[in-house]
């Protein structure tokens, strides 16, 4: 197989112009290409009235071509090239009597993206992994989370952040990642995902997305597979401790005093279990500070958005609803950047905590809805958010924690209570005043949004610096994208979940540092920043640890 890559063709494309562009690039007769596939299709929309599509294609020859020969004819083409082989192989396999003996089972704490695919892979190599999650199944689950958003009622162990599918369940479904992949592991992920129910076009779209109606069916057929293969999942099942000794891990305890042993254990915890990270903090595991950031969500109409991007050509099937991605350095130093955009959506409640609000952004596979949101982020460091105040020196690893805390519980005072957030309107929080009146955008967040000053002296809903550098970024994302500062637009507060706080750091073996068998993995642990690069961590975790129990050498 031949691939070609950066085959431009016009938005609008006759149906064969595809597999004309695929012969005359080749140089082939219509009889010598048996058959073309799309591997990637992307666009390129900076000319707004020429918008380019932009396709990855793998090519295969009739038979009595010469694929080397028409290689070496197209040696100097960077852009045909070999397809690579994507294909996933499993290191090994458990053989039927692996745990004759009575051996412990690999434990998998949480059920998020991560843990989903770490549990899988595990199961698929015969090693019936026993995955503990604090929350519940994904369908009562999302009762429980419409509650917050229809009654103001909050349950803290099964929300948007805990649960089945974890805090991608509740989100955009977005499916790509900028981490490197040598090993295609992401089309490991993408391909499970298709099995379980996705649409084959995440296959081969650039920014394949899912949504969360769709992945709540997904999730119940991979923990399906996870279960027919030998894996077992147990809900509201909370890790309030570790067993460790001489170093080394030994089991967990639950909240209901039940102790589970075991020799390996993988943490897929999200960014939002504060409690247990307190916990593997008291036990002595070894976290780290690390940079995160915070900021508000802010809502536009979808069709502003995509008038901006595609101009004449907005509302095209194959553009769907447009995104963007902004970034903006402030005179004060800081970085403002738009975060988890999502067209078409809405924004959510995402608290797991009560007296607390929490902003996040949610989208269906349509990406119908009337509004466009983002967040709109600003960098921290762990200098930032130390509570000592001390000018130097060691930060505590939970004061990221106390930070959103203090930032989280502020939104909740300035909303009113019952989990409404606080919000302002563009043009107000840039002239420094009130808002008081919705204009044209009308806010999505529930159980409902609350004007006010989010700037408010005294009773911010962030930081000074962080307020200064939004005000300053909005004017400068108005030059590259027309609307996006009109005064209408909505600010909704406060997004503080967009990374883990901390690092639960791990060796090159991918154990933590001072625990053997302790495999720290995916958004909590400080290694993952979505439902991709969760999966495809959840992946490279399973891998070591099936080596170890299977006595296999890795890369």
């Amino acid at each position: 197989m031949l691939r070609i890559t950066e085959l431009r063709l016009p938005l609008n494309h006759a149906e064969d112009a595809l597999r004309m562009a695929v012969l005359a690039r080749l140089g082939l007769a219509e009889d010598e290409l048996r058959h073309h596939t799309v591997f990637k299709r992307a666009f390129d929309a900076r000319k707004k009235s020429a918008v380019v599509l932009i396709y990855t294609v793998d090519c295969e020859l009739a038979a009595g071509v010469d694929e080397a020969a028409l290689l070496k004819r197209h040696a100097g083409d960077p852009h045909v090239r070999p397809s690579p082989d994507t294909r996933y192989r499993f290191l090994g396999h458990a053989p039927a009597d692996f745990y004759a003996g009575g051996r412990p089972r690999p434990l998998v704490v949480g059920f998020g993206p991560c843990g989903l695919f770490a549990a899988l892979i595990l199961a698929q190599m015969g090693l019936r992994p026993l995955v503990l999650e604090r929350g519940r199944r994904v369908r009562e689950r999302t009762k429980d989370t419409w509650g917050l958003w229809r009654r103001g009622v909050l349950d803290p162990e099964s929300n948007v952040q805990f649960g089945e599918g974890g805090a991608g369940t509740f989100s955009d479904g977005k499916l790509w990642s900028q981490i490197s992949d040598p090993r295609h592991l992401t089309r490991k992920v993408l391909t499970e995902f298709v099995k379980a129910g996705a649409p084959e076009e995440i296959l081969f779209v650039s920014k394949p997305h899912i949504g969360t109606f769709r992945l709540v069916s997904m999730i119940e057929k991979m923990r399906a597979e996870i279960e027919a293969l030998g894996g077992e999942i147990r809900f509201e099942q909370r890790v309030t401790d570790l067993c460790i000794e001489d170093g080394h891990v030994r089991g967990v305890v639950l909240a209901g005093g039940e102790q589970i042993a075991a020799d390996h254990v993988v943490l897929a915890l999200g960014h939002s279990a504060r409690d247990t990270f307190e916990m593997l903090h008291r036990r002595g595991v070894f976290i780290e500070p690390k940079p995160f950031s915070v900021g508000v969500r802010v809502e536009h109409p979808q069709g502003v958005i995509d008038r901006a991007r595609f101009g004449p050509n907005a509302g095209h099937p194959l553009l769907g609803a447009a995104d963007y991605k902004l970034v903006h350095h402030a005179g004060n130093g800081r970085s403002v950047y738009s975060f988890c955009m999502c067209p078409g959506g809405t924004v959510v409640a995402a608290t797991s905590e009560p007296g607390r609000v929490v902003t996040n952004g949610m989208s269906q596979y349509s990406r119908n809805e009337r509004n466009a949101n983002a967040g709109l982020v600003v960098g921290i460091t762990p200098q930032d958010y130390r509570q000592d105040g001390a000018a130097a020196g060691p930060v505590h690893p939970l004061d990221g924690i106390a930070f959103q805390r203090h930032w989280e519980s502020r939104a909740y005072e300035l909303g009113g209570g019952g989990y409404v957030a606080p919000g302002q309107l563009v043009g107000d929080f840039i002239k420094g005043q009130r808002s008081t009146v919705l204009g044209n955008v009308l806010p999505s967040y529930q159980p409902g949004v609350h004007l006010t000053d989010l700037a408010a002296p005294g009773r911010a809903v962030l930081p000074e610096y962080a307020l200064a550098a939004l005000r300053e970024a909005l004017p400068a994302f108005e030059r590259q994208i027309k609307g996006f500062a009109m005064p209408d637009a909505v600010l909704t507060g406060a997004e503080t979940r967009t990374s883990s706080p901390l690092r639960i750091t791990r060796g090159k073996n991918l154990q933590s540092l001072n625990v053997a068998g302790l495999y720290p993995a995916g958004e909590g642990a400080g290694y993952a920043g979505g439902i991709m690069s969760a999966g495809v961590d959840g992946i490279e975790v399973a891998e070591v640890l099936a080596a170890e129990l299977l006595g296999l050498a890795t890369a």
